[in-house]
């Protein structure tokens, strides 16, 4: 038996995986990026392994066991053949595709606050800057308000790793150090030279999170080609995340 929600949650998550596989967007092309949700205390929905983020369909989601998937963040380390193992056995339909590689961190961030839906892409401007020497202050500085409403007054910056365990090791070391700094859970977390998560109570809120964070990838370049960019103090950016009227608007833009 599906759990309660579980066929309205699938429909959103295949909405939310066509609109960010939109071209217009350049946010995930052939099988890049994956995109997740919960199902349950214990359970999740991912996109499967090689499917195309556009063309998603209901056989490309695999309902997935994450105490399966949990206990694995604490290995010490896990051969490329013990983890192909791993993947097919959190299935909780074995005849079910394989789950992506990047399964294990979309099980991490489903259990925090709130978060329901999780979506990873690899936007082309924001690829572009996390590729570059100007990655960690993209990710960690903030130009405009509507950045901070959207995607958060800082994101979690994770130094680039090899996908799969380690990987998702070091975004639950630098998600848990960001709530404990901060007090919250962050909205994107960048991956150097690598992509963008985006995370949210509402697949509305994903997608404002995912599409604001390569509007601001554009706006740094050309604020860059401009002899910037001029960032906004850390007092100013404090206040706009602070004002009731901001936080309205970021509710609106979830709901």
């Amino acid at each position: 038996m599906q759990p309660s929600g579980f066929q309205e949650k699938r429909f959103a998550l295949l909405k939310l995986s066509k609109e960010l596989g939109r071209k217009e967007y350049s946010l995930a092309i052939l099988g890049e990026g994956n995109v997740s949700a919960r199902t349950s205390e214990h359970s999740l929905i991912v996109k499967a392994s090689g499917t195309s983020l556009a063309t998603l369909a209901e056989q490309d989601l695999v309902h997935c066991d994450m105490n399966v998937l949990l206990p694995i963040l604490d290995k010490v380390e896990l051969s490329d053949a013990e983890m192909e193992t791993k993947l097919l056995a959190c299935r909780l339909d074995p005849n079910s595709k394989k789950p992506s590689i990047e399964t294990l961190f979309h099980a991490y961030l489903l259990t925090l606050p709130e978060i329901e839906f999780v979506a990873h892409t690899h936007p082309l401007a924001v690829s572009q800057i996390l590729c570059s020497p100007m990655a960690r202050a993209f990710a960690e500085k903030r130009l405009f308000p509507d950045q901070i409403v959207y995607c958060g007054l800082t994101s979690v910056f994770v130094p680039y790793t090899d996908p799969g365990l380690q990987l998702a090791q070091a975004i639950r070391r630098e998600t848990s150090s960001f709530i404990k700094k901060y007090g919250d859970v962050p909205q994107t977390i960048l991956l150097e030279n690598h992509g963008l998560i985006a995370l949210g109570t509402t697949t509305q809120a994903v997608l404002a999170a995912t599409l604001m964070s390569e509007k601001s990838a554009k706006v740094f370049a050309g604020a860059t080609s401009l002899a910037g960019p001029k960032f906004l103090t850390e007092e100013s950016a404090r206040r706009i995340a602070r004002r009731p009227d901001e936080k309205y608007r970021r509710r609106l833009g979830a709901s």
